[in-house]
């Protein structure tokens, strides 16, 4: 029986094809609500496209795939309420002109305005900054951003921002709708071994929590459930995408037709 929090994420022989080929094929894979899954492989093995696709923001051609309980493609906008983005590049970053409190703001602006329910649009407005100011310090302090470290606190530019530290506010700000699945991407890039370390304590943190964390990466620590894309896996398409950029091309091209 599936956790009321955490999102149970589950594929089999599940694929996508784009116009050049497939970009991931055969994945098959199961894990229970609370779970760290990494996504593991080299750049242009379809990681990314498939990150989206379990997360309902692109359309698999082959196989099937459940996310919280939600069949996919099929159920895909459901599973988009469920489904939090982190850092994807070109899908979901951070604006380097914005400050820490700006992205914060914004986000649980957006929180307030669109995953409230009437009641709580109607409480009065010092109330509802209250409730937004609640949101925000939970997702900081789960995400483990103290952001009176930063050099001009919340008043910090994203593009002054280590990248770890850019790291933990993308995943404060995903926190903020309290999904039952963190999705995110390139979790170990331009990390040094214990930056890279830092990271994926935090993700197990999070996991911990109760919401499952379905993670990009190029190698998985030991201890993480992996699932593996690889150039072999399309090998029968020669002309299939072999970067990340001609993947997410590939789908954009796919979701058109």
């Amino acid at each position: 029986m599936e956790s009321p929090h955490g999102a149970a994420v589950g594929a089999e022989d599940f694929g996508l094809k784009g116009p050049r080929g497939w970009v991931f094929r055969h994945v098959g894979f199961s894990a229970p609500p609370g779970s760290l899954i990494a996504v593991e492989g080299p750049s242009g093995s379809g990681r990314t496209c498939l990150l989206l696709a379990l997360t309902g923001r692109m359309r698999a051609t082959e196989g099937s795939a459940r996310t919280g309980g939600l069949e996919l493609p099929r159920k895909a906008a459901a599973v988009r309420r469920i489904a939090a983005l982190g850092p994807v590049p070109g899908v979901s970053e951070l604006d380097p002109a914005f400050t820490v409190a700006e992205h914060l703001r914004e986000r649980a602006l957006l929180q307030g305005r669109y995953g409230a329910s009437l009641r709580t649009l109607l409480r009065p407005r010092a109330e509802r900054r209250a409730t937004a100011r609640a949101r925000i310090d939970t997702a900081l302090d789960a995400a483990g951003l103290d952001t009176a470290t930063l050099p001009k606190a919340e008043r910090t530019s994203v593009r002054d921002l280590e990248r770890l530290e850019a790291l933990r506010l993308s995943v404060a700000l995903a926190l903020i709708g309290t999904p039952r699945l963190l999705a995110l991407d390139d979790a170990d890039l331009k990390l040094s071994p214990a930056e890279r370390a830092d990271a994926w304590a935090l993700l197990r943190s999070i996991a911990d929590s109760g919401t499952t964390v379905l993670a990009v990466c190029s190698e998985a620590p030991e201890d993480v459930q992996a699932v593996r894309t690889t150039p072999a896996a399309v090998e029968e398409a020669p002309t299939a995408p072999t970067t990340e950029e001609e993947s997410a091309d590939a789908i954009a091209e796919t979701g058109r037709a």
